[in-house]
């Protein structure tokens, strides 16, 4: 059962990234859209801010589908991590830790989702995809015609 550990975390975590990014590029579920995402990105003083938004937008939406189909498992984890390292930087680090909870006017969100989000994004990167991924089936296909050209070997058994 250890492959189906990694596998429920990609899942869970490429869903994350999916919804997110359609909440910045299309304001899906109430998300502002590039223009929204843009203008949060200007506040912040991330420039250029709707390219950044596009691009964030991207990212998150392409790299969560790969999260979920275990394709380019590590690479698609890796970017995703760097994105959530500068958005603790830049927006969530000067609130502090915890989420703002009460939803206080004028006070954001500490950056204890975003550790969250890294911590199982590293996991992923470490134990690779696991169970039900395009990464795995593509390896055991590799290590196949490996095993398969050894056999062809001279003095190979």
């Amino acid at each position: 059962m250890a492959p189906f550990g990694p596998t429920l975390l990609r899942f869970a975590v490429g869903l994350v990234f999916v919804a997110h990014g359609v909440r910045k590029l299309f304001g899906f579920g109430g998300g502002g859209g590039l223009n929204g995402t843009a203008a949060f990105f200007a506040q912040a003083g991330l420039s250029p801010a709707f390219v950044l938004a596009m691009a964030i937008g991207l990212a998150e939406s392409v790299g969560g589908l790969l999260l979920i189909a275990g394709l380019f498992t590590r690479v698609a984890a890796g970017i995703l991590t760097v994105e959530m390292l500068v958005a603790v930087w830049k927006v969530h680090l000067a609130n502090g830790f915890f989420l703002n909870w009460t939803n206080v006017p004028g006070a954001g969100h500490g950056y204890e989702y975003n550790l969250v989000i890294v911590a199982a994004l590293i996991a992923v990167i470490l134990s690779g995809p696991g169970a039900l991924s395009i990464d795995r089936s593509k390896t055991r296909e590799a290590d196949a015609d490996a095993a398969g050209r050894a056999r062809l070997r001279p003095g190979a058994v």
